[in-house]
């Protein structure tokens, strides 16, 4: 560094530590110490400000970033729902990370808003410091949708029921599958038909509205402007639910995580949390301090890499990877209260463990902590049980039914919510280590559906979904 240079730098520092006068002795720049920052401290703080600039941003490039930088702080202390409303709003309809920053949110002690029919827009909104869900951030259901069914509200009133949305909306660009998830992200609760009925209705009540429809073309008499009965018959079909008692809050709670990418009336864990504080010595609340710390000073405090862990969470997502050695290895998502865990499933644990590794299953792990520089840190299993939430314990494994050789379902008879949910089912306990052939009779017709890992217990759960009667082993 040439003199004319070190000149610079040095009454750079003498500006920043002591301040600066003009010829009359007044003020210009206060500096460090006038500000209350001791010398000796002021001195470090240019030295390292000094060695940053060998190798940051120019100026220009600088400036504009701490502009950035103040503004966003500003806002997020002053206005916080507004930021964060805006930041959900640049991701809008992103499943992967729409719960990044909801969880951000909660972190920040903000409340989500479930997604309403009538209160939700398009987008994320702030209502009393509090964040409502967008409705255009529910999968399947697309913007320009949400944004005829908006208008539509704005300009006729709030929708009075539910058949009140699907007559209005029967002109639009609405099918069957949007209406499906909304009713799955709870965006009709408000109407106080359980979301089952409304899955089991809305076909039949969609259908009828549209043909009703059809019939009345202007000035054209119809057969139905001729027999009133039929047509009375026609209103009663229209407004006729299918009353069912609401699922199980485990079942709810699964589809509006698959609707929305993150739980937001409830969470799985919510029934068994003196359980899991109890029987845990980590959670991912520990995690995220420990990233923050490997991160700032490359070691930590409280934790050590290998050191025996237990953790209890939800699974959200399985990789699965094959060896060298041509075995299975899995990469297992787990969520507990406060965000997402990594646990590396490797392939001796694997066998073992594969026919529980499902999503939403809630899993308790034993394992290793890993602690790298530059990476999240993670669990290695050595051990992986599930948890029981009537209970609040440990299940042992479940003992494979060896006699059975083949499972055979009847869906001849089965209602459309009947059908989802053995669908469902069947892709919840399918593993790798099928053991039992699956069969499914439609109208007589035997179908091959491969294999399933089968139990007792999963097999009185296939006798609730479809009763006993439709059940076959042999």
């Amino acid at each position: 560094m040439g003199k004319k240079k070190l000149d610079v730098m040095e009454k750079e520092r003498e500006v920043f530590i002591n301040g600066q006068v003009d010829e009359n002795g007044n003020v210009e720049v206060p500096g460090c110490v006038r500000n209350g920052i001791d010398a000796k401290s002021a001195n470090k703080i240019f030295d390292e400000m000094a060695e940053f600039a060998k190798y940051a941003f120019n100026k220009s490039h600088a400036a504009a970033y701490a502009v950035i930088s103040y503004r966003t702080a500003f806002l997020k202390c002053y206005y916080k729902e507004e930021l964060m409303a805006a930041t959900l709003n640049s991701f809008l309809g992103n499943l992967d990370k729409i719960p990044v920053y909801i969880q951000d949110c909660k972190d920040m002690g903000i409340e989500i808003l479930n997604p309403s029919i009538n209160l939700s827009k398009t987008k994320f909104t702030v209502i009393d410091n509090k964040i409502r869900f967008g409705l255009g951030s529910i999968k399947n259901v697309g913007v320009a949708v949400i944004d005829s069914i908006v208008h539509e509200r704005e300009k006729n009133g709030p929708f009075e029921s539910f058949t009140s949305f699907c007559e209005r909306i029967k002109d639009e660009s609405v099918n069957k599958k949007c209406i499906e998830s909304l009713i799955k992200a709870g965006a009709f609760d408000e109407f106080g038909k359980t979301r089952a009925t409304l899955l089991a209705s809305f076909e039949t009540i969609i259908d009828t509205i549209n043909n009703e429809s059809k019939n009345k073309i202007e000035n054209q008499v119809s057969m139905f402007d001729l027999m009133n009965e039929d047509e009375q018959n026609i209103e009663t079909k229209k407004y006729t639910f299918i009353e069912k008692e609401e699922m199980p809050e485990k079942e709810l709670l699964i589809l509006e995580k698959e609707m929305l990418g993150v739980y937001i009336t409830g969470h799985p864990l919510d029934k068994i949390r003196k359980a899991v504080e109890n029987q845990t010595n980590i959670n991912t609340f520990n995690m995220i301090k420990i990233n923050q710390e490997m991160e700032e000073f490359g070691k930590t405090s409280d934790y050590k890499d290998g050191q025996y862990v237990k953790f209890i969470g939800v699974v959200s997502k399985i990789t699965k990877k094959f060896t060298r050695k041509n075995t299975t290895m899995a990469f297992v998502s787990l969520e507990d209260f406060y965000g997402t865990a990594e646990i590396i499933v490797f392939d001796s644990v694997y066998s073992k463990v594969s026919n529980i590794l499902v999503n939403d299953n809630i899993l308790f792990v034993e394992g290793r902590l890993s602690l790298r520089e530059d990476e999240p840190v993670k669990i290695v299993a050595s051990n992986i049980k599930e948890f029981s939430e009537e209970n609040n314990d440990i299940k042992k494994q479940d003992i494979p039914i060896k006699q059975i050789k083949t499972l055979n379902i009847d869906i001849t008879n089965l209602s459309e919510e009947q059908k989802q949910r053995l669908k469902g089912a069947i892709k919840f306990f399918t593993g790798d280590r099928a053991n039992v052939k699956l069969e499914i009779t439609d109208n007589e017709q035997i179908k091959p559906c491969g294999g399933i890992f089968l139990t007792d217990r999963i097999l009185e759960e296939f006798k609730k979904i479809v009763s006993e009667t439709n059940v076959k082993i042999y």
